[in-house]
């Protein structure tokens, strides 16, 4: 019997992608290391269609000071949702489900299987053997390692580098650091930054309008920790960002990379898509209930505040006082 044929991306809609990420059976390939939290490389499949994604266990999350203890993974799907509904597709089919480590959030694959995780296919049979004795994948610039030593404490294995993580394959492409004082055609300054001890470069970000539009949800779900890693791009184009398991607390803590439009009119498009989302958040509808099984009503209320807030000034929001505008380091 063939193994089973990985959705193609322009075959399937969002809905029915979530519905497999929902329903289909869950196999962990292997573990991304040098994340603070257990990210799981895996694989999901209804028999007749597979596709590869990725798995966040609520166990494999670790405490944070200002954020409730294992609410990450609804966070996550609470972005997807209210992505969708502005209308948008920047963030991929995202859902909540169990899986082989409990509860958790599984989030489709975008991009290339991760480096070292090109033997573990999708649908492949006996892609779990390609681990060597150490516990890595042969040749693996960003290690996976096996499904039998995924878990634990949540904390990246001991030696692991974060700077091994190669970011979003998008990041370069709308991110730089240039000397100077001014950004170029084409792109957006964000401010000076020590790059080293005595030489400081300017960081920019292209004038995009899929960055525009992210730029506006991130205001629109308090992203606490947008940077560019979390930058990737979908097959055939178009922009994509993951990661955004630190949002939605009542309290301002919009950080990002993306305050080159800082108080400037929004465009017309996302005025528009700021009134779809304001009337699908009213009590009663749908979104707001799905909503409401995800965020504590308290967070519920201050998403609905931010929405109208944003509405109402008609401006990209500035950066407040209170908290680090810029996540560093930006990658």
């Amino acid at each position: 019997m063939p193994a089973p044929e990985r959705l193609p991306a322009a075959a399937v809609t969002p809905q029915e992608t979530e519905r497999l990420l929902a329903t289909g059976s869950l196999s962990v390939r292997g573990r991304l290391t040098g994340a603070s939290n257990a990210v799981l490389y895996a694989t999901v499949t209804d028999g007749e269609h597979a596709d590869a994604c990725v798995y966040k266990p609520v166990a494999g999350e670790q405490p944070l000071w200002d954020f409730p203890d294992g609410t990450l993974a609804a966070r996550e799907v609470a972005a997807a949702e209210v992505c969708r509904a502005m209308g948008w597709e920047l963030v991929p089919p995202t859902v909540l489900r169990e899986g082989p480590h409990g509860l958790g959030m599984c989030q489709q694959w975008v991009g290339p299987p991760p480096p070292g995780a090109e033997d573990r296919a999708v649908g492949s049979p006996d892609g779990d053997s390609a681990a060597g004795d150490d516990g890595t994948v042969p040749g693996a610039a960003t290690p996976v390692t096996p499904p039998e030593q995924v878990m634990g404490d949540g904390a990246p294995p001991h030696g692991a580098d974060p700077a091994a993580d190669p970011g979003g394959p998008a990041a370069e492409a709308l991110l730089a650091l240039v000397d100077g004082d001014e950004p170029g055609p084409g792109w957006r300054a964000v401010g000076h930054a020590q790059v080293a001890p005595d030489r400081t470069a300017l960081l920019v970000h292209a004038d995009d309008p899929d960055l525009r539009r992210l730029a506006v949800l991130d205001a629109v779900i308090n992203n606490a920790d947008r940077k560019g890693g979390h930058l990737l791009t979908a097959p055939g184009g178009g922009l994509r960002a993951i990661d955004h398991g630190v949002t939605f607390h009542t309290e301002n803590k919009l950080r990002t990379l993306l305050w080159g439009w800082a108080g400037e009119p929004l465009p017309a498009e996302a005025v528009a898509a700021l009134r779809r989302l304001d009337g699908r958040l009213a009590a009663g509808e749908p979104t707001a209930a799905r909503l409401a099984r995800l965020l504590s009503p308290a967070e519920l209320t201050a998403l609905r505040q931010r929405t109208s807030a944003l509405l109402a000034a008609g401006v990209h929001p500035l950066p407040g006082g209170d908290w680090p505008a810029v996540p560093w380091p930006p990658i």
